[in-house]
């Protein structure tokens, strides 16, 4: 009896749970979690990104850099001076817009994170979270609106029909059809 719970629980695991989950460390999602919490309503007022890293300090416990206030649409992150490994970058999307297509990551945004050589995390304004994974190229949505602080402004459809995921060349092809 305990065989068939233990090969249950294996079953769960692997053929269950999201995929992007898989290659996250033990802890990260928490620890993301956390610090958008305290960045995105500092973002949305001031209608900025925030950025930065996460990883393994020197005591080898995992981390986030000190955020870096960008731009209404980019943000370039300092070294991460508190982080001898880095694994994934952090950013923002600022206050809700029309003019934006804020409520997913952009093309660089996985770009910049491949040449980077890490995984990555993005905020929106509608409080969804997505993780990005550089490795296969796909991001996904790891929780949707709400799950984040967010903008009060937040217009849901503003975007069209949200997909739980999108590799690189269906996201690229889903902001060229809006404009962006």
């Amino acid at each position: 009896m305990k065989t068939k719970s233990v090969i249950h629980a294996l079953f769960v695991a692997l053929f269950i749970l999201p995929l992007p989950l898989w290659a996250q460390e033990p802890g990260e999602l928490a620890l993301v979690k956390k610090v958008f919490a305290k960045l995105q309503p500092i973002s949305i007022r001031a209608n900025r990104e925030y950025c930065g890293y996460i990883g393994y300090d020197r005591s080898g416990k995992l981390a986030a850099s000190k955020a870096k206030r960008g731009g209404k649409g980019s943000c370039m992150a300092n070294d991460p001076v508190n982080l001898v490994t880095v694994i994934a970058s952090y950013h923002t999307h600022g206050g809700f817009s029309t003019r934006y297509a804020n409520e997913v990551p952009s093309g660089d945004d996985m770009e910049t994170d491949e040449l980077e050589g890490v995984d990555g995390w993005v905020a929106t304004p509608g409080g969804r979270l997505w993780y990005i994974d550089t490795t296969d190229m796909v991001t996904s949505q790891i929780c949707g609106i709400g799950c984040l602080p967010m903008d009060a402004r937040f217009r849901e459809g503003d975007m069209g029909e949200i997909a739980q995921s999108y590799t690189y060349d269906q996201l690229i092809e889903k902001l060229v059809g809006l404009g962006d």
